[in-house]
């Protein structure tokens, strides 16, 4: 494994991440092999190549062996569906899911490389370090071209009080001192969150989600922008006496298979942690 720390300078400033690596002398084909690894972190982040550069910036490469991630095999993570293009993960909270400088061998990425060794990682949808719920993965590169930007995907959040159900469309950016904390900006991406009341329990709203744009943190952000944090959300304000990572899961994935051409839609309940914020009376 090779690693290389490159600083964003004045003249790369709004550059997305793939004309600097162009620049810096990376070919198309290892950018997209950088690209799907997971071997591009910013602040020990996971950075995409279409994301825009700030002046001093440091952006970490890592250049994996030719045999790929480093397979793990203590780790375990449940299955939803399997066949020889595609497998759908039931990812467990506090799992990353590509490897990252604070996370090399503990990720979902890992427990792929060691149940399909030599077979590059491809997530389709990726999910942060405690959301839990499916992720989409390609066992080779038709299928996920294939799958693209085509997976649907619901999400299921918990928040206190009572949310009601509507819509948040307003634009989401970075905050310009931070690498990681988003918030709500005119000049940030355009952002839309559809979401609806599924049901109450202790006080609290377990609330069905559906992005229409696919912005980092964007149901958090949307979420605390309207005064309903996700419970255990430390980063936007959320209450973290009764969970402590963010109660969101990704609870439904629907796509077309790439070969087949069947309409294939499954689903994960909701993980303990999160349904003893609703069913569970507290101490007081």
């Amino acid at each position: 494994m090779r690693e290389l720390n490159l600083t964003v300078t004045s003249e790369e400033q709004g550059w997305q991440l793939q004309r600097l690596l162009k620049a810096r002398g990376f070919s198309h084909r290892t950018i997209i092999k950088l690209k799907h690894s997971g071997g591009l972190t910013r602040g020990g982040e996971i950075i995409r190549t279409v994301d825009l550069l700030s002046e001093g910036d440091v952006i970490t490469v890592v250049l994996e062996d030719e045999g790929g991630l480093i397979p793990n095999h203590e780790l375990k993570a449940g299955i939803a569906y399997e066949d020889e293009d595609i497998i759908v993960f039931d990812k467990p909270p506090y799992m990353a899911v590509h490897p990252s400088i604070k996370h090399r061998n503990d990720t979902l990425g890992n427990l792929f490389a060691a149940m399909f060794p030599n077979t590059p990682f491809r997530a389709i949808n990726r999910l942060d370090r405690n959301t839990s719920g499916l992720c989409v993965c390609a066992k080779n590169r038709f299928a996920a071209a294939s799958l693209g930007k085509k997976v649907s995907k619901v999400y299921y959040a918990i928040v206190d009080g009572d949310m009601g159900s509507g819509e948040i469309d307003v634009p989401i950016g970075r905050v310009q001192d931070s690498i990681i904390y988003r918030n709500v900006t005119p000049d940030g991406q355009p952002a839309l969150t559809l979401y609806s009341d599924e049901r109450h329990g202790n006080g609290r709203t377990l609330s069905r989600v559906i992005l229409k744009t696919g912005r980092t943190h964007q149901i958090r952000v949307h979420f605390a922008h309207i005064g309903y944090p996700l419970c255990g959300d430390e980063m936007y304000g959320g209450d973290l006496s009764a969970i402590n990572r963010q109660a969101l899961h990704c609870g439904e994935v629907s796509f077309i298979h790439p070969v087949s051409g069947e309409h294939i839609t499954l689903t994960s309940p909701i993980p303990q942690d999160m349904e003893q914020l609703l069913t569970e009376k507290e101490n007081t």
